[in-house]
């Protein structure tokens, strides 16, 4: 016999056919794999045929070989899958070389290829109608990979977890194929928390008699994040930043300052959002509250086409609008009036890279506004800022830069369930028809049927998803009209609609109490979902006056991406979501966008410009920036020229600016130059 097998930890015995296979281990590893025949003797069965298996051939050996090998060996092991005949037979033949042999319950299929793997009760994974090794229910996992496209490794360790935790493999391998069940598709739960506040009582407050009247008619106290803000000084004219969870009632903060304020003459109150579906909402819900305490008016700034002036009032008491809105009227100009209250909405958009330096650049500006504005009348103390954010991942350095106060509370009303499951994108709407159904069909113990919104990536896949749904459902975002919003609100309102299906326009905060959010897509456009609006989107499943908890379907196309600029893969990308740290809210500014705001800055306070930079929260390269104003053409010394003007009364980027100028110069169309600026925006 070979040296190599002399020292035998293992020599393991299984069936096949009418033979014995043999392997023998040593070290964990197999050295030896044979095929045993016996015969019957008058002493009882033994040895009559030993054949060694390398590389597919079988060499006979002297069968006195194999009972060298089962002498040596350290323990020997008969595969429970062995027939009741076979296993008597080995081991009357081991006993008449007073050898003891123990019968073990191990893979199939590593047995049939030569392979020792004993399982458990523990270790043993169901394949449909056997238990096999988990070597072997992982390498099957992996076809089933390989045929959905192929899972990154941080979304095959979630299913291999799940396969060990679970012990089934068809179970797992469902998954793939858009199977719901909720015992594997529960990521895990973001438990419901509430931090102990003594909450203040609204017949307390030191604020207007007839906001007092109001407050005191709908509640008894405040809540929590409110109580916190009325003690860190909301009501004395303290600014603040407020981080506080979707539904815990950030905004009424900002309406107690502000409505308090409009009414003792400190002037009015701008309310700002980020979008104009947003701002709509607002709007109706301010007029219907205190319009009977002042005119409510609103500034949007639409496509970047300033309102014609029929909605917008300056004079108005309360203003609700958007940056943009706001902004325009600023580098344009515009009286806004005295500003008591400034309510910045959504402020985690300063870390957007688009849209972040535009807000930055307009606090700033209306900071300066106000501060003017004050400073000709001074029988008020200029305007307090407020500003609100579901989620902020550096809440002490933000209210540091902003000069606030940090109101902080961790809450959550309700607890949300996170659940991932697999499925190509043509799947996607079938599934969503099933949870969106399931949902709906459901009533909470405050007896509301539970509503869904469905996240997904372009306005086209909106209105392709809620055709296919079976239950009311209907497309939201900003392409449609006023009307056909507002009916849709209305709809889900009354809960008249299951589903409604939406890009970005529901994640900054319209107000749809659904139970359950699915994300069609991590994507919005052609960019991967952050962290924060992540958060922020699952952040409105669940509402405490309507549902018990919130659900959130994360629906991952294995191997997905949805532009080529897009770097990682779909199942990437929802599992740092799931673990990722929120990120830190900060502008960040690159040439172009020092360009604009330098210019929108100087354009609004002249040679005052500089110290509206000094202030913005990202670094400004001033001298930089005014040096390229200066070589472009915008600016002359410190004034704007007219092209100047039109580019940032427009909110034209510089390379916007230079396309449309070489549009003109080569005699193109209007048409063909605004087509010219939407395939730049699309990367094309």
């Amino acid at each position: 016999m070979s040296k190599q097998v002399t020292r035998v930890d293992t020599l393991f015995l299984h069936q096949v056919d009418d033979d014995y296979l043999v392997v023998v281990q040593r070290d964990g590893k197999r050295v030896l794999r044979g095929k045993l025949e016996l015969k019957e003797t008058n002493a009882g069965p033994r040895p009559l045929r030993f054949l060694v298996i390398r590389k597919g051939e079988e060499t006979p050996r002297d069968p006195s070989q194999f009972v060298e090998l089962a002498r040596s060996a350290s323990r020997i092991r008969i595969s429970q899958q062995t027939s009741n005949d076979g296993r008597e037979e080995l081991k009357e033949m081991l006993d008449g070389y007073q050898l003891e042999a123990l019968v073990v319950r191990t893979c199939r299929r590593c047995s049939a290829n030569g392979r020792y793997s004993p399982i458990t009760d523990e270790t043993a994974i169901k394949a449909e109608h056997e238990y096999v090794c988990r070597d072997c229910a992982v390498r099957e996992l992996e076809q089933e990979l390989s045929f959905a496209g192929g899972l990154t490794k941080a979304a095959q360790e979630r299913l291999e977890e799940l396969l060990y935790e679970t012990q089934d493999l068809t179970r797992i391998t469902n998954l793939l194929q858009g199977e719901l069940d909720p015992d594997l598709t529960k990521f895990d739960t973001i438990s419901a928390t509430t931090e102990d506040v003594d909450l203040v009582d609204t017949a307390d407050l030191d604020v207007h008699p007839n906001l007092k009247s109001m407050l005191t008619d709908r509640f008894e106290t405040l809540l929590p994040v409110q109580s916190l803000a009325v003690r860190n000084g909301v009501l004395d004219g303290d600014d603040q930043l407020v981080v506080s969870a979707t539904a815990t009632g950030k905004t009424l903060i900002g309406e107690l300052a502000g409505i308090d304020r409009m009414l003792k003459g400190k002037g009015k109150m701008l309310f700002l959002v980020p979008l104009v579906a947003l701002a709509n909402q607002k709007h109706e819900d301010f007029k219907e509250r205190y319009g009977h305490l002042g005119k409510v008016t609103i500034r949007v700034g639409a496509s970047r086409i300033n309102d014609d002036g029929n909605r917008f009032d300056p004079n108005a008491d309360v203003i609700v609008g958007t940056y943009e809105g706001i902004d325009h009227a600023l580098r344009t100009g515009k009286d806004l009036g005295d500003i008591g209250t400034v309510v910045i909405d959504e402020v985690h958009t300063l870390k957007e890279e688009e849209r972040g330096h535009r807000l930055d650049g307009m606090i700033s500006r209306l900071k300066y506004y106000c501060e003017t504005r004050a400073a000709r009348r001074d029988d008020y103390g200029g305007a307090q800022w407020i500003y609100l954010s579901a989620t902020v991942g550096n809440p002490k350095w933000l209210a540091q830069n902003l000069r606030a106060n940090l109101v902080e509370y961790e809450d959550r009303p309700v607890p949300i369930e996170r659940h991932v499951t697999f499925a190509k994108g043509q799947e996607k709407p079938r599934i969503e028809n099933r949870l969106v159904k399931r949902a709906f069909d459901t009533k909470s113990s405050k007896g509301y049927r539970g509503q869904t919104i469905i996240f997904t990536n372009s306005r086209r896949r909106c209105h392709e998803i809620s055709r296919k749904m079976e239950y009311n459902a209907a497309p939201y975002h900003a392409g449609l009209d006023y009307k056909r919003r507002k009916r849709v609100e209305r709809q889900f309102a009354n809960q008249d609609l299951a589903a409604v299906v939406t890009t970005a326009a529901l994640a900054a905060g319209v107000d749809f109490p659904a139970s359950q959010v699915i994300f069609d897509t991590l994507a919005m456009g052609i960019e991967w979902l952050s962290v924060q609006e992540f958060s922020q989107m699952l952040g409105r499943a669940g509402r405490p006056d309507y549902h018990d908890r919130g659900t959130v379907y994360l629906l991952v196309e294995p191997d997905a991406s949805y532009h080529n600029s897009m770097e990682m893969t779909e199942d990437e990308v929802a599992f740092k979501l799931l673990k990722g740290e929120m990120e830190a809210v900060r502008t960040v500014y690159d040439e172009s966008a020092a360009v604009e705001e330098t210019l929108a800055n100087i354009v609004v306070a002249g040679k005052k410009a500089k110290s509206l930079n000094d202030r913005m929260l990202g670094e400004l390269p001033t001298t930089h920036a005014v040096g390229k104003l200066l070589e472009w053409g915008f600016i002359d010394g410190l004034d704007p020229t007219p092209l100047g003007l039109a580019v940032t009364r427009q909110f034209l980027s510089p390379s916007e600016a230079f396309r449309i100028l070489d549009g003109i110069r080569n005699g193109l169309s209007p048409y063909d130059i605004v087509a010219d600026l939407e395939l730049a925006e699309e990367g094309r």
